[in-house]
């Protein structure tokens, strides 16, 4: 499989952060935070399958969280080569990250040190990112949503209604408890798009998460409110150990 992954951030330090776009996003959506904070990590950017110049699939079947996950777990394999690592997700990244934890515990991987999960939620049945059901009432719905969501560069319309329509029905609280990292929840009060009631029932679900509220925020913090969410993810990066066996271990 063809992945279409870029380095950045400072080569100097020993963490890595992973980041996982949204549903319709790129690894752009990222790149303001990542501006931010380019002294403070080295940065994982992948574009996932639909992407850009990554893999194409031709079906939903190829558009699960399952097989998302599987496409994380390859790319921590190939690219990471720090000590340590945080795997973070923003939006569908969140659902994401959340299956890649799973596959990397299951497999007796090396986990990542932390996890950052933004405007996400553990319950996609309860979100309504998309109302359409037939795939051209759907494709229009999601080039509105582009617009509306100030993507600059955006996933292939099809893998994303694949997608959608692959994830819309998945519940994955089950999971929540057993996550034993250190975990940062980052959540607009105004999300329009996963109610801030999702950030509420992730931090109670996962033992100690921190739940930082960025007022007034809608669905895009990354661009919009990339300076306050850089500023959360460091003074939460600064309580991680720095040394310590290659990856986490928990």
């Amino acid at each position: 499989m063809k992945h279409d992954v870029i380095r950045a951030g400072n080569p100097e330090q020993d963490l890595t952060i992973v980041a996982l776009h949204g549903i319709q996003g790129t690894r752009s959506s990222w790149l303001p935070v990542e501006r931010n904070l380019h002294d403070d990590a080295r940065w994982i950017l992948p574009n996932l399958r639909g992407r850009a110049a990554a893999w194409r699939g031709a079906s939903i079947d190829d558009y699960s969280l399952d097989a998302y996950a599987a496409e994380v777990c390859a790319i921590i394999a190939q690219y990471v080569d720090t000590p340590n690592f945080v795997l973070a997700g923003w939006s569908m990244g969140v659902s994401v990250t959340l299956a890649t934890w799973a596959q990397l515990k299951q497999g007796n991987l090396p986990l990542p040190k932390a996890l950052i999960l933004m405007s996400g939620s553990p319950v996609l049945q309860q979100v309504r990112w998309f109302r359409q059901t037939n795939h051209t009432s759907l494709i229009e719905e999601i080039a509105a949503r582009e617009e509306r969501l100030r993507l600059q560069v955006a996933a292939d319309r099809d893998a994303v209604a694949w997608t959608w329509r692959s994830i819309s029905q998945t519940d994955q609280r089950h999971l929540l408890p057993h996550i034993q990292l250190p975990t940062l929840i980052v959540h607009g009060s105004d999300d329009e798009d996963s109610p801030f009631s999702h950030a509420q029932m992730l931090a109670a679900g996962i033992r100690g998460a921190r739940l930082e509220c960025i007022p007034h925020g809608y669905h895009s913090i990354l661009t919009q409110d990339a300076p306050q969410v850089a500023k959360t993810m460091r003074a939460f990066l600064s309580t991680l150990p720095q040394t310590g066996a290659l990856h986490a271990t928990q």
